[in-house]
């Protein structure tokens, strides 16, 4: 999968997100070693720590799907009729971290053509772990 295929599929699940209180619509596209995609939405809840950002909800997908094995995610977000350069929050680099190589890819993007990639070592260059 290219990685334009990937972030076509985190603009789908971005539709679904369930954001009424911020207005900040993301989605994310996880895509596993054996080619397999999970996409993920925000979803929101009135008391702001029951929200669950996009990349963990497809995480958690598809390691409840039995997945481990895991390349790249795309990010897509922004308020309704935009989109900005939507970068994952520590808690969700940290869930990368558990799952994730150093070499994991992570893609921010505005659109298909305008995108920006990282691994994850550096965006989160001190993980916790053991």
């Amino acid at each position: 999968m290219t990685d334009k295929e990937l972030i076509l599929s985190a603009f789908k699940a971005r539709e679904k997100a369930y954001a009424p209180y911020s207005q900040f619509l993301v989605g994310a596209a996880l895509l596993c070693s054996d080619g397999t995609v999970y996409t993920g939405c925000n979803i929101e809840n009135i008391s702001y720590s029951g929200t669950v950002c996009a990349e963990r909800t497809a995480i958690f997908k598809a390691v409840s799907d039995g997945k481990r094995n895991f390349e790249a995610v795309a990010i897509v977000g922004g308020k309704k009729d935009e989109t900005i350069f939507a970068y994952p929050c520590g808690i969700c680099r940290q869930v990368m971290a558990e799952f994730c190589k150093a070499d994991f890819k992570v893609i921010v993007a505005k659109s298909e053509e305008e995108y920006e990639k990282y691994p994850l070592s550096e965006l989160l260059p001190k993980s916790f772990d053991f």
